[in-house]
């Protein structure tokens, strides 16, 4: 059990038969009446996001999350398979467990698991990754306008914005929490 006074960003806490991590979270004193803490909580499972108040020192449980670091090693149609990179287990997760995140998946790409009670929840992906990009228009010379962008195909599958003077055959950066282009690699 943890007090709502203790919230942190990354708190993962049970809450009415959910698994929540604390995304945002504020200690309000009003002039008047007790204090309380007002929070958004991220549903592990769903993604969904709730915002919730407290009552200052309200006690909550806390979610115990295994994270097992795994390498992706190959798709079988719907299903992805991953070995756990201490025992050599493999595991495979279907598409819907792995829902966004499948976009800047690679083969060989060392991931963490997320796991609760024995099932997954799901998993993280590094914070870059450098893919090769597949298809795009080609560049014009005299493409230097700052800040315009063209489509860009990943060898992932996945389609991001990149800037114009970036070529089909280029490795770049992209940054998996927001899906944009960082960088060419």
């Amino acid at each position: 059990m943890i007090s709502s006074n203790d919230f942190r960003t990354g708190l993962t806490i049970e809450l009415e038969g959910g698994v929540y991590t604390v995304v945002e979270f504020q200690h309000v004193k009003p002039g008047t009446g007790a204090a309380f803490v007002r929070s958004k909580l991220k549903n592990v499972r769903t993604g969904g996001v709730i915002e919730r108040t407290f009552r200052a020192g309200e006690k909550v449980e806390t979610a115990r999350i295994d994270r097992r670091e795994m390498q992706y090693l190959y798709s079988a149609g719907n299903n992805y398979a991953f070995m756990d990179t201490q025992t050599f287990e493999q595991m495979e997760l279907t598409s819907e467990s792995l829902g966004e995140n499948l976009k800047f998946l690679k083969e060989n790409m060392n991931i963490t698991v997320l796991l609760y009670d024995g099932s997954i929840l799901g998993i993280e992906l590094p914070n870059f990754v450098d893919l090769k990009i597949v298809e795009t228009t080609p560049s014009i010379r005299g493409d230097t306008v700052s800040g315009a962008t063209k489509a860009a195909k990943l060898e992932s599958g996945a389609t991001v914005q990149v800037p114009l003077f970036v070529e089909e055959g280029d490795m770049i950066r992209i940054d998996t929490r927001t899906g944009e282009y960082l960088t060419r690699a």
